[in-house]
């Protein structure tokens, strides 16, 4: 099934909740002139508050901009994609409410990504304009001349932006002022009607060992799934969000702001996730919800305890991969609800979390959710030892899919392959592994191998292999996800070095740091030392096997395998003491089917 033909469903799927709204720019219109809410805060960063008449007021310039733009800059599609390669700042969501008056669509430029990598995100979703902020517009300088046009915000400035003021050289090009920009556009309702199935964002989640896809998000997904949002965390217009997630992820959109356009509530920014000023401004914006994914609970909780810590205007939060345990402990401490759910950016598979809990699981399924093979074929059901230790993990753990269909998910942009992929057999494939009991419990274990995780991070491993593969000692990379002890995953890179070169970690690890292409969350906390890796019949590297293995010293036959913990400079063996102290910590942290999965 086509993108195309994926956007145009015209009602919304069974089991989705009733859209609020004819469409985001009608829902945002009403916000602005109703009594009971245009006054009310909208946005709120730092010490500056809108209220959603002065919201609304702003994204009409935007969207002038960008219509205007449009008419020599618009996608394939007739209507205008724009690039933000900006932090979480009000200009993020100014550009999206312009974007929702003028029919335009928002592409989330992740700023990890690097050099060709950028450039191949900024192309491939057709960005006619890109916007960004000094301290990211140095990523741009070195694909300047495969750029479209680049407006620079000076708007929101920073303690560590760079000293020089945007507009600057990029390359070749001048990054113009933005607010230039925006005073030489109207600044009325452009009075566009863009409708439900309009594109409104493209929104990138993991590739596979191929580069990132971009998921379709019309303005019906975000306000679905901002209703939908607004009922599983009770909120009403009084209730004020704080998104601390990164902008260019759905959990910081579809969770965080999306309820608050549709109920005329407020959000409070942060430019960037900080466990040491997260309950502050929690308590400065008044915040009662909040949004996470990955593992800022945990960095949260690393902080030193303070008696008054549950002394703040926290009610509920919406998240995933918190393990247990610290779901359980940030609960206790901050006196709020943790709701951690499974979720994906393109959605498609829903669990029961109202289902009697049951330790490890994310909740219970319906008969249209299966774990199965690559060919489709249904794996047996998990069975547990005395302890609750996992014990057929090789025979019961597989892909998880929705048998029903794609459910929300509204196909890639500009990429049928993967549309035809995900939706083999007219079902939905999750790339998530995970697998079930006897009673339909779903458990997750994890993420496909060539799609990593990594501090609510996404980003495939290609890449990585591609740059540490060019290392003159290195004949072969292969680099996979494995599981953190807290969340998500960390990366692990299999190395085969060439015939009479030996590893040393210190050196490598240099190397690593030196490679501008390999972002810090890219960087290999593990690495094998391979002297007979598991092949194909082709000679390709099986790597489900790799991450069965992990760095288990019981499962690598004899590999030689090296970590660098956080802070460390540089890699060191991996000695059985460390093995002891991180299974120790899987303990604690509830994690410990991972370890043995």
């Amino acid at each position: 099934m086509s993108a195309e033909k994926l956007r145009n469903r015209a009602v919304p799927l069974p089991g989705e909740a009733p859209m609020p709204a004819a469409d985001a720019a009608a829902i945002l219109r009403r916000n602005a002139t109703d009594p009971a809410l245009r006054d009310r805060p909208a946005v709120k960063f730092a010490d500056q508050v809108w209220t959603h008449a002065e919201y609304v007021a702003e994204s009409q310039r935007w969207a002038n901009l960008f219509l205007d733009r449009a008419r020599t800059h618009a996608a394939p599609s007739g209507v205008l994609h724009v690039g933000i390669l900006l932090d979480n700042t009000p200009d993020y969501l100014f550009a999206l409410g312009g974007a929702a008056l003028s029919g335009s669509a928002v592409v989330g430029i992740n700023h990890t990504r690097r050099d060709e990598h950028l450039l191949r995100d900024i192309e491939h979703t057709h960005c006619g304009l890109v916007v960004t902020e000094p301290r990211h517009a140095s990523l741009l300088d070195p694909i300047a001349k495969g750029l479209p046009e680049i407006l620079v915000s000076n708007r929101h400035p920073d303690a560590d932006d760079p000293s020089t003021k945007v507009g600057t050289t990029l390359g070749t090009k001048l990054g113009a002022d933005l607010d230039d920009a925006l005073a030489a556009v109207a600044t009325t309702d452009p009075g566009i009607e863009p409708g439900p199935d309009t594109l409104w964002g493209l929104i990138f989640t993991s590739g596979t060992s191929d580069a990132p896809k971009a998921v379709i998000c019309t303005q019906r997904r975000f306000l679905v799934t901002g209703n939908r949002m607004t009922i599983i965390m009770d909120l009403t217009a009084d209730d004020v969000g704080y998104i601390c997630m990164p902008l260019f992820h759905s959990n910081a959109l579809m969770v965080g702001w999306a309820p608050s356009i549709v109920l005329g509530a407020s959000v409070g920014l942060a430019r960037r996730f900080s466990a040491s000023q997260f309950l502050a401004d929690i308590r400065h914006y008044g915040s009662t919800y909040f949004n996470y994914t990955g593992k800022p609970l945990a960095y949260v909780m690393s902080t030193p305890e303070k008696p008054d810590d549950a002394d703040n205007p926290l009610r509920v939060s919406f998240g995933n991969e918190g393990s247990p345990d610290v779901v359980d402990n940030f609960s206790r401490r901050f006196g709020v609800e943790v709701i951690d759910a499974y979720g994906a950016t393109e959605g498609g598979v829903a669990v029961n979390r109202d289902a009697e809990e049951r330790a490890g699981a994310l909740g219970q399924v319906a008969e249209n959710v299966q774990v199965v093979d690559e060919d489709g074929k249904e794996l047996p059901r998990a069975t547990f030892g005395a302890d609750g230790q996992l014990m057929n993990a090789e025979e019961c753990v597989g892909e998880i899919v929705n048998t029903a269909g794609a459910g929300p998910f509204e196909g890639y942009y500009n990429n049928d392959a993967a549309n035809e992929k995900t939706l083999r057999f007219g079902w939905y494939w999750t790339g998530d592994l995970g697998y079930l009991d006897d009673d339909r419990y779903l458990y997750f274990a994890g993420r496909n191998a060539d799609w990593l995780r990594v501090d609510g991070e996404n980003f495939p491993a290609q890449p990585i292999e591609n740059t540490i593969a060019a290392h003159p000692d290195v004949v072969l990379a292969a680099v996979y996800g494995v599981p953190d002890d807290q969340a998500g995953d960390q990366v692990m890179a299999g190395l085969v070095m060439r015939e009479g070169a030996t590893f040393d970690p210190e050196a490598f690890s240099q190397w690593i740091d030196a490679q501008e292409t390999i972002g810090p969350k890219w960087r290999p906390r593990f690495v094998r030392v391979m002297h007979d890796p598991p092949t194909t019949g082709t000679n390709k590297i099986i790597k489900r096997t790799l991450v069965h293995h992990k760095f288990r010293s019981d499962r690598v036959g004899g590999d030689p395998v090296f970590v660098r913990n956080r802070g460390e400079a540089t890699h060191h063996p991996f000695s059985a003491d460390d093995e002891a102290a991180l299974r120790e910590s899987f303990v604690k942290n509830g994690r410990e089917r991972f370890w043995d999965l």
